[in-house]
């Protein structure tokens, strides 16, 4: 009887296997090529895609989705949001976008994700499987803290990987305390090159217990000099590990951006990048991707005087790697995160960039910029992905089934429960 308890709570405990489906009459964008497989059937077993194949066969037991023919791709990927961390940003109970400590320069967005926000399931049905979540200003100038991502399965355990990147701002008057962003620039690279210090220090011994190096992380620890317990993730940063993303918009701040790629040998991402298209050689040259939204035709601040909606077409062209983020503007960056993706690679798409190269910069790219891998739908990758109505790029367009992990999710938004309560509302 025992035993048969401890079979039951074992069960209760343990997450639903992923089951068997096939996608049917799918035009499948698996974004190996650049155009998709027609008439496709998708297969997924135990949360991963096992073939996708031309007419294929549908095997015994599968529960068939049939597309009928529309639009088929792998989950998109907000590059840059906050959903999970803010529901009224006007209510400070329920915002955790940053932080007011004194003592640290920034923090973990990871600890404080909400997987019931209603701002998660609204992106979910919108086509949204996974959203880089990044931290807004600490009181260390120019530090954020650190990102994580989000993957947008039910529940509120939305945390797929944390400490993926460092975020800072510079210029448009984020850090007045600080005064001039040569201020910001000089502390940033103050600290780079302290992290580069202490990452080429030897261990020193303490006290008998062991050797720890010269900033409390244990010897040992990752390859390369790599991040370990209790180091700053600056040093992940210094040591290839994880990318330093920089909020800025100013050509010259750009400019300032790449070359701090170049100075340090690390891997940085623009965040904003409004006038990236001005620099877009230099960023090519120095593999600095970039984040941004494309919906921006107007300058919010004297940083985005050259704003212009060709912007993302302009960098692919030039070779930079583009990704779409923080798209909307600041309201819609978050309360609509995914219908604000959507509207911007559109609006990408209506200024030049090429239909796929859209489509990458909401699958592949962002997952690729942030250093993780996936957004394709391919024998062995993660099965997320998202059937739809029609064009994905089109505001009308709906998701109809949205596949996270090998399963079919909940994409009921509070929109539409709030629909169907009141339709009949006299």
């Amino acid at each position: 009887m025992r035993m048969f308890a401890s079979l039951i709570a074992l069960a209760i405990a343990s997450p639903a296997a992923a089951e068997t489906i096939a996608v049917t009459h799918a035009e499948a964008w698996t974004m190996e090529g650049d155009q998709p497989v027609r008439d496709a059937t998708i297969l997924i077993e135990g949360g991963k895609i096992v073939s996708v194949t031309a007419a294929g066969d549908v095997p015994a037991g599968a529960r068939v989705i049939d597309a009928r023919g529309k639009p088929v791709t792998p989950g998109f990927v907000n590059a840059a949001t906050q959903i999970g961390l803010v529901e009224v940003a006007g209510s400070p109970d329920t915002s955790d976008t940053s932080s007011a400590d004194e003592r640290n320069p920034g923090y973990d967005v990871s600890r404080a994700l909400n997987g019931n926000s209603t701002l998660v399931s609204l992106a979910r049905a919108d086509g949204i499987t996974r959203a880089l979540i990044y931290p807004a200003p600490s009181r260390h100038a120019p530090f954020n803290g650190e990102a994580a991502f989000a993957r947008l399965r039910d529940g509120v355990d939305i945390l797929d990987t944390a400490n993926v990147g460092v975020y800072t701002v510079i210029g448009g008057g984020a850090w007045d305390r600080l005064g001039s962003r040569a201020v910001q620039w000089t502390a940033l690279r103050k600290a780079l090159e302290e992290a580069r210090r202490a990452n080429a220090a030897p261990p020193v011994a303490e006290d008998g217990k062991g050797k720890k190096d010269r900033r409390g992380g244990p010897q040992g620890g990752p390859p390369g000099g790599g991040r370990g317990a209790g180091e700053d993730p600056i040093r992940g940063v210094i040591a290839g590990d994880i990318p330093l993303a920089i909020q800025t918009q100013r050509e010259s701040d750009i400019r300032q951006a790449a070359a701090l790629a170049n100075d340090f040998g690390i891997h940085v991402i623009v965040v904003g990048g409004t006038e990236a298209w001005r620099a877009a050689d230099v960023l090519a040259a120095a593999k600095v991707a970039v984040i941004l939204d494309p919906q921006v035709n107007l300058p919010f601040n004297f940083d985005q005087l050259g704003a212009r909606q060709d912007n993302a077409a302009l960098l692919a062209k030039a070779g930079v790697r583009v990704a779409v983020g923080q798209a909307g503007g600041p309201i819609h960056a978050n309360y609509n995160a995914g219908m604000g993706l959507r509207e911007g690679a559109g609006i990408a798409v209506a200024n030049g960039l090429p239909y796929v190269e859209a489509l990458r910069a909401v699958t592949v790219n962002p997952l690729a910029i942030w250093g993780r891998g996936g957004g394709t739908l391919v024998v062995g990758a993660d099965a997320d992905l998202v059937v739809w109505d029609g064009d994905p790029l089109e505001p009308s367009t709906n998701a109809v089934s949205v596949i996270v992990e090998g399963r079919e999710t909940g994409i009921r938004s509070r929109q539409d429960q709030l629909a169907e309560r009141y339709k009949d509302a006299r």
